[in-house]
């Protein structure tokens, strides 16, 4: 008995050809390096009365994986073995294609890195919460920082793609009456009908708000006899 197609098949036929260009126009052009340059929020904080603060350390603790199944993991455009601590530093997502496959990489310019990133993230929120930032660790309170991660990924959806961000990491603060460790996070979404730049910034800078509020409310926890 010889196919007849239906008028109904007939009908999938341009539908998949349309669903197919819309994510091929959605995610444009996937391959090479991204540069997405990142502006942390300053606000005026309260008067400083809590003493100094010193960003001690910030490390880039992330783990990388090649060829991860998930999108959230770190990974790169290649081997990450074959790549240095200062390359992945600037590391900050993947590209991928209509089909949710990992492209190019995502990384920041010249000048920024997850690093430098992180610190003024908590410089700044050591600041809003009333510490004065200093660049010396004489007199002043450390802190170290460890970031476990900080990662974006989008993934593709037939009308629409979703883009996300995670930041994670680690803060040790030392006061005189012992160490404090906590974690901060900062996450957030933005659906975009393009991977173009300005959809992963937003999908990014809004998780920096989240991270320091978070970070105010760890940081109330913490007991640091009053300034001199």
């Amino acid at each position: 008995k010889s196919f007849q197609p239906s008028s109904q098949n007939y009908m999938k036929i341009p539908l998949i050809f349309i669903a197919t260009a819309t994510l091929l126009l959605q995610t444009g052009c996937v391959t090479g390096r991204r540069t997405l340059t990142l502006t942390v929020p300053t606000v005026n904080g309260p008067a400083a009365t809590n003493g100094k603060a010193y960003v001690a350390s910030v490390t880039d603790d992330r783990a990388f994986e090649n060829k991860p199944r998930d999108p959230s993991t770190p990974s790169i455009d290649g081997d990450v073995n074959s790549i240095s601590a200062a390359q992945k530093d600037v590391m900050i997502g993947r590209q991928r294609n209509g089909y949710g496959h990992a492209m190019g990489d995502i990384g920041l310019p010249e000048g920024q890195s997850v690093t430098k990133t992180m610190r003024k993230l908590v410089e700044e929120g050591l600041a809003r919460g009333g510490y004065q930032v200093v660049l010396s660790p004489e007199g002043a309170m450390p802190v170290t920082v460890s970031v476990e991660k900080f990662w974006s990924w989008m993934s593709p959806g037939m009308w629409a793609l979703t883009f996300e961000t995670r930041i994670f990491a680690k803060i040790t603060i030392t006061t005189p009456t012992g160490s404090k460790s906590f974690v901060v996070t900062g996450e957030s979404t933005n659906h975009g009908q393009f991977a173009k730049d300005s959809n992963w910034i937003e999908a990014i800078e809004p998780a920096f708000d989240d991270f320091l509020g978070n970070f105010k409310r760890e940081l109330d926890k913490v007991e640091t006899p009053p300034a001199k």
